[in-house]
């Protein structure tokens, strides 16, 4: 017995048409989307704060309005995250939609997850992750569309399978292979070549189909996409997605702890990826409030910096703005400096021969990095560096929010399904927790420390040829609060897959990796082994500050940061490197 759960949204913005294009497709028993992240709460925030019935996903309203009739008809059963920070506005929204149409559709939404009262006035937002069993409740009592609050992403997946397999707490194995299903299918196209390394190898012709999730009994599962769509699923496609913003081999969730090291990945046949082998522990007993703050005010001014000289007309400029700062009255409690040196020697472009200088400034009030700021930037135009010139004009200081993590027991979160008659059922935590703390839900335990560096080459030599690591290695980043994760993999086509692995793990620790990623070097490394799937999970602490709304970075959700070290050039034994790779980094080096 297999349900196909289908996925159209990964992200608050993601493509609008998908809900309807996952509709027509092909046959699903149950739609989600997954519309939260840690910034998103921030945005929803400030949309409660000028609008107290405001505060969920106004994109799923739109979708909801454009084919509520079409899933009713088809039958397919709707649960999303969408409600963010106010899930029975959304649902009495939807309500009002269905009445509209004529329809008959029952909604019901799970809330408990806003713990805002109990974090004080300094929290703008404070959300509880909750598990799947609520979602579970209102299916089995008949709702046809669930919406919810803050859940785990994969949450809207799990759900559908509790209620539909009948399972319980106690079937980790089930809970775990669930939770893959919905790691996986959480981001939309991520998982069928989106931001994928390997996209060449992919059609990106047309417009990505969004993946489904086939879950069986047993837990096990097939990820796939409606026929005829764009993209691919493979199980590169699918280790990118599952190896994408996690901390540690134990994936916690408040229903199981999922072992990520014991995922296996097959590939069953075009667009069809085999998941099985998972392995589910006891969850933690605490879970996770994820926590945003207005941290202050911020402004800044991106300088140009073209042809010779760059580091001296840096040094100047800044000796310059501190004095100018003085005479307006910008007085920033923080400020930063960063030096982008993307000029090129020679350059036959104005671009290539143009470094980018920026500036950033915050301060707990708007006034002291708002115009009195922007006005120490701009008059000094005539007056500083030959070629003086801003990427933009000045603007207001603007208010950031920060993020940070908490910890409550889960006893102490009132997580309850509010059915569409009204009723409230409350769902208790479970009873099976193994007593881990805060510091598992942080990755700080169970770390795997990898083989020792400067390992000697697979098959014998010493032979080695200078190339990018990502001739070898794909790769995905991303952002977890103020930290970067970024999962590196042999693609599962390499001809010599377990010595290219090992290579990989006897390269990739903590030393090597700050070495290749300079920025890291004064913060702390994790690096994990994930055998079955031929990866190495790197997590770099901290990289992100305090998290996407107030970092300063280039890459604030670090999305890049392993393109980058894809790019780094490193000795790659030459055995390991195919025709096309070895062609490329001959070419590299001429």
């Amino acid at each position: 017995m297999t349900i196909r759960v289908g996925n159209c949204s990964g992200y608050y913005g993601d493509r609008l048409s998908a809900m309807r294009e996952m509709l027509e497709g092909g046959d699903l028993d149950y739609l989600t989307g997954d519309y939260l992240a840690e910034l998103t709460m921030l945005i929803l925030g400030r949309d409660r704060m000028k609008d107290p019935s405001l505060g969920y996903a106004k994109t799923f309203v739109r979708q909801m309005a454009d084919t509520m009739a079409l899933a009713t008809e088809r039958g397919v059963r709707i649960v999303t995250n969408a409600g963010g920070l106010n899930p029975a506005g959304l649902a009495e929204r939807l309500r009002g939609i269905a009445d509209e149409q004529g329809l008959d559709v029952a909604i019901a939404h799970v809330e408990g997850d806003d713990l805002s009262e109990r974090f004080g006035a300094d929290a703008l937002t404070a959300n509880a992750y909750l598990g799947a069993f609520g979602i579970a409740a209102a299916l089995d009592a008949g709702a046809d569309v669930v919406v919810t609050g803050r859940v785990t992403d994969a949450s809207v997946v799990v759900g559908p399978a509790i209620a539909h397999f009948g399972w319980g707490r106690d079937d980790l194995d089930r809970l775990a292979g669930a939770v893959v299903a919905g790691h996986v299918v959480e981001c939309g196209t991520q998982a069928t070549g989106g931001n994928f390394s390997g996209f060449a190898d992919v059609d990106m012709s047309t417009p990505l189909g969004f993946p489904i999730a086939e879950i069986s009994d047993d837990g096990s599962v097939v990820i796939t996409k409606h026929a005829g769509t764009g993209g691919a699923v493979t199980v590169d496609t699918v280790t990118a997605q599952l190896v994408y913003e996690v901390q540690s081999p134990l994936y916690l969730g408040p229903d199981v702890s999922t072992r990520l090291d014991t995922v296996v990945l097959t590939q069953q046949g075009p667009d069809r990826v085999a998941v099985t082998g998972v392995v589910g522990e006891a969850p933690p007993s605490t879970t996770k409030v994820c926590l945003n703050s207005v941290g202050g005010f911020r402004n800044s001014v991106e300088f140009l910096l073209t042809g010779l000289d760059v580091e001296a007309k840096a040094a100047l400029l800044q000796h310059q703005m501190q004095a100018a700062m003085t005479a307006t009255g910008a007085r920033p409690d923080v400020v930063e400096w960063h030096l982008d040196r993307t000029g090129v020697d020679d350059p036959a472009t104005q671009a290539q021969a143009t470094s980018l200088l920026r500036m950033h400034v915050r301060s707990a009030a708007p006034e002291p990095v708002g115009r009195a700021f922007s006005d120490a930037a701009i008059q000094l135009a005539l007056g500083s560096y030959p070629g003086f010139s801003v990427s933009r004009p000045p603007a207001a200081a603007t208010p950031y929010g920060v993020y940070s993590a908490a910890y409550v027991e889960q006893s102490d979160v009132p997580h309850v399904v509010v059915h569409p008659d009204g009723r409230r059922e409350p769902v208790p935590a479970p009873d099976i927790a193994n007593g881990a703390d805060r510091s598992i839900w942080d990755g700080v335990s169970d770390r795997t420390a990898p083989l020792a560096a400067g390992s000697a080459p697979p098959g014998g030599t010493s032979a080695t040829t200078r190339a990018p690591l990502g001739r070898l290695v794909h790769a995905r980043s991303g952002d977890k609060g103020g930290d970067a994760n970024i999962g590196v993999w042999i693609p599962a086509d390499h001809p010599a897959r377990d010595d290219a692995y090992a290579w990989l793990v006897g390269l990739l620790d903590v030393a090597t990796v700050r070495e290749l990623l300079p920025e890291a070097a004064g913060l702390d490394v994790d690096v994990h082994l994930l055998p079955t799937l031929c990866a190495v999970n790197v997590v770099v602490h901290g990289l992100l500050g305090e998290g996407v709304a107030s970092s300063t970075r280039l890459d604030p959700q670090a999305k890049g940061v392993g393109e980058w070290l894809r790019a780094r050039v490193v000795d790659v034994p030459t055995a390991l490197l195919t025709d096309h790779s070895t062609d490329t980094a001959a070419e590299a080096a001429r």
